[in-house]
């Protein structure tokens, strides 16, 4: 049994570590993508692997669903589910696919050449899929980057939260413990196969055979291996789970590329360990971790419910300074930072502002509704 802050007792312990910790991963990501720019390729990004944020936020929300659903289902319905993850994630879907529509049109640069020829229309069009989290076909790409969503590029990892939040639902949740650990070793092996052979497991934003396949690799392992794991898990009490969580977390999102162009297995090998094992530990320290100060506390749930709007609403500025980038041919790390600076402050503080200000007041209204 946890005690919050002020001693209320609940009779369902709540992981604020693990809120606390998908908050850290949010903000490497918004590092990641504002040092990919600087890259000519996977080689040679300075935050190299904080794409696998991505695999850590499946396996946490895998965790979480188990617990918090799994005991539900003989008083709840499929329908009754579906309506609970829909006002927990649309709201923030549809916010941050409407930022990256009214920055379509202010970005300038010669990367998106297509911005300047499309019709008003077809970005209304696309930025209605949008809302709905649905992939646009490669016809209607009006960014010209191949991406599924492209009034918002992150887009696609909700597509595919969406997937394993409706297997789950529908089929998954039913499985033994037996079932679900056969299902997850099998997993285990496409993962470790497709990022060895690959060199990594980056991709699935592109509405094709091999990006979707990517995608259904990436998410498949990690959220039904946080569902198996929130199952048979015993988690003990240990100090400092947080400080050590995040600095593994940052160790490994922020490892250089292992073995370069001559070697792409070792890097394969590296993100599969990392994903099959390092990450449902740290899920697992986290979830056994002890909070022993409010402050503790308070810097978890704050981290927590920055995550989700973090990670929806930094896109859209990231779209105008990787233009800037463009259009400064040679610009470096050095020149570059200020910017980067600038563009992490202004996402934490956008992130924060929708947070209080639509996202749990519209969440709080739906709940009502949906009552």
């Amino acid at each position: 049994m946890n005690i919050k802050p002020g001693n209320e007792l609940i009779t369902k312990p709540h992981y604020p570590i693990l809120d606390g910790l998908r908050g850290i991963a949010a903000i490497i990501v918004v590092t990641f993508h504002l040092t990919e720019p600087l890259g000519t390729g996977h080689l040679d990004i300075l935050v190299n692997h904080g794409y696998l944020a991505v695999d850590l936020f499946f396996l946490l929300s895998g965790f979480v669903m188990g617990y918090a659903y799994d005991d539900r289902w003989n008083k709840m319905s499929v329908g009754s589910f579906f309506k609970r993850r829909i006002v927990r994630l649309q709201p923030m879907v549809i916010l941050g696919m409407t930022l990256g529509a009214i920055g379509f049109y202010f970005t300038d640069s010669a990367i998106w050449p297509l911005i300047h020829t499309v019709p008003l229309w077809k970005m209304l069009l696309v930025l209605l899929i949008g809302y709905t989290i649905l992939p646009i076909p490669l016809s209607l790409d009006i960014r010209g980057w191949q991406e599924m969503h492209p009034m918002n590029s992150v887009g696609w990892s909700l597509f595919f939260e969406y997937i394993a939040n409706i297997l789950y639902a529908v089929w998954i949740r039913k499985f033994s413990k037996t079932a679900l650990s056969i299902l997850v070793v099998i997993a285990a092996i496409a993962l470790a196969h497709l990022a060895i052979t690959n060199g990594d497991v980056s991709g699935g934003w592109t509405l094709n055979v091999e990006q979707v396949r990517i995608g259904f690799t990436r998410t498949m392992y990690p959220f039904f291996a946080g569902l198996l794991l929130s199952r048979v898990a015993k988690p003990a009490k240990i100090k400092n789970a947080f400080l050590w969580c995040s600095v593994l977390i940052a160790l490994i999102l922020y490892m250089p590329r292992i073995g370069g162009a001559q070697h792409l297995w070792m890097n394969g090998l590296y993100e599969s360990i990392c994903i099959i094992i390092a990450f449902p530990l740290i899920v697992y320290i986290g979830a056994s971790g002890v909070l022993q100060t409010k402050s503790e506390y308070k810097i978890c749930k704050f981290l927590g419910d920055l995550s989700y709007p973090l990670y929806l609403v930094h896109y859209p500025l990231v779209y105008f300074y990787v233009a800037w980038i463009s259009n400064h041919n040679g610009i470096t790390i050095i020149k570059a930072w200020p910017y980067a600076l600038v563009i992490l402050i202004g996402s934490v503080a956008l992130a924060y502002a929708t947070l209080k200000w639509y996202d749990e007041p519209v969440r709080k209204w739906l709940r009502k509704k949906f009552a």
